[in-house]
């Protein structure tokens, strides 16, 4: 490539982690924890991405109803390190299957947590950086090209994982990608004299944060708009169309109201898109694919809205094995339907970052392609290292339902 010659490397890391959202931070702090130079990109000036930015500021249940917690890892010490210094909504009986375990907590916070946890574990951290080109040697990337206030420049790299939530660096690479459709969704947070007064009552600040909104069509797109359309948002003019659209429609419900009353508190400073682009995976989760076992299992994880119905995750799903040294986690693993909305909630998403990096750790150590490293090795470190729950325990089936053992090529390419 022409722009390669002209740009000589900066520094050679063995991993880069392109994207700070949960998924990013998760891979670059396991990275780093199994000694090996990692660098993570982030385009903004705070971490965490759609948990923080995009002010979907919740850790969906990481039980499966019953009081029964089945997604453990960074994921468990998050969920209770976001509750540490801001407001927290976890049920003191989930345990008993009264409530699911869950949290909605301080984004801000929160995202000046993950910026401690990234320093503390010694990572090289970039903000207002865009990781905006791979570069490649065939289907072996060499490194990235970053974009930012140092102009452009070129990091090299061993491993590559891709967690920009949008695919953008699988994409650019030529590996095969699936786009998604967002709906009419944009949610903010505002105050009022009316929440101001609840939270002093109640004697807890999160009761001052109301929603507001711009389109409120919801996870499953009820009553999407018929004149909408269904963004993907990947491209520059579909990502602007959707911010003006919604920041109008929330101005001009927000016009009604006495103009003393109330004031925005947080705006997204991301678009509220959750499925924008994935990996065209090794293997493709599907809602169908619950009560099986994966011989390649990385975690087990629940159904966030549904009690009972239990996951596991390939790592096919992260992984395109024609394409040795990138990897994906969070929002742009493999996934269709339903499914895509199981594994890019937050929880899963820490996970299958923690995934991606020991495998990526793994393919160095052992010098074989990511999606080829030995899966017992693996599969013990997330266990006995990350504390993951790699097979989800049968006895938690319901009696009316059957598991289904799958063998290590099923769904490959």
């Amino acid at each position: 490539m022409r722009i390669v010659t002209e740009l000589k490397s900066k520094a050679k890391y063995d991993v880069i982690v392109a994207g700070g959202g949960v998924a990013g931070v998760a891979a670059a702090i396991t990275a780093k924890k199994r000694g090996k130079s990692v660098l993570l990109l982030e385009k903004s000036n705070i971490l965490g991405g759609l948990a923080t930015l995009g002010l979907v500021n919740l850790f969906v249940p990481m039980c499966n109803g019953r009081g029964t917690q089945i997604i453990f890892g960074l994921a468990d010490e998050w969920f209770y390190e976001a509750a540490k210094y801001g407001y927290d909504t976890i049920p003191d009986n989930w345990q008993t299957g009264e409530k699911r375990m869950v949290n909605r907590y301080s984004p801000y916070i929160f995202a000046l947590q993950l910026t401690e946890q990234i320093k503390n574990a010694g990572v090289d951290l970039l903000f207002d950086c865009i990781g905006s080109q791979p570069v490649m040697d065939g289907n072996l990337c060499k490194g990235v090209i970053t974009e930012s206030k140092s102009g452009r420049e070129y990091y090299e790299a061993e491993m590559v994982i891709d967690t920009t939530g949008d695919a953008d660096l699988l994409r650019r690479a030529g590996v095969p990608v699936v786009l998604g459709k967002n709906f009419y969704t944009y949610v903010g947070k505002k105050i009022s004299l009316e929440s101001c007064q609840k939270a002093v009552d109640n004697q807890n600040i999160r009761y001052a944060f109301e929603g507001c909104k711009g389109g409120a069509i919801n996870l499953y797109g009820d009553h999407q708009p018929a004149d909408k359309p269904l963004w993907s948002g990947t491209t520059v003019e579909e990502v602007t169309d959707y911010l003006i659209d919604n920041q109008l429609e929330m101005l001009k419900q927000l016009k009604g109201d006495d103009r003393n009353s109330r004031d925005i508190a947080m705006l997204p400073m991301m678009p509220n898109f959750r499925t924008t682009c994935r990996i065209d995976g090794d293997y493709t989760f599907k809602e169908s694919d619950h009560y099986r076992h994966f011989e390649d299992s990385v975690c087990a994880i629940n159904d966030f809205d549904r009690k009972d119905f239990l996951y596991e995750v390939p790592l096919r799903c992260l992984t395109r094995r024609e394409f040795p040294n990138l990897i994906t986690a969070g929002r742009s693993a493999s996934g269709e339907g339903y499914g895509w909305d199981v594994i890019r909630v937050i929880p899963p998403a820490i996970l299958t970052g923690q995934a991606a990096a020991e495998a990526a750790v793994l393919a160095i150590e052992t010098g074989k392609p990511i999606a080829e490293v030995d899966i017992a090795t693996l599969q013990q470190r997330l266990e006995k290292e990350d504390h993951i729950m790699i097979h989800f325990p049968d006895e938690l089936i319901p009696e009316d339902q059957e598991k289904i053992e799958f063998g290590p090529d099923e769904g490959h390419i």
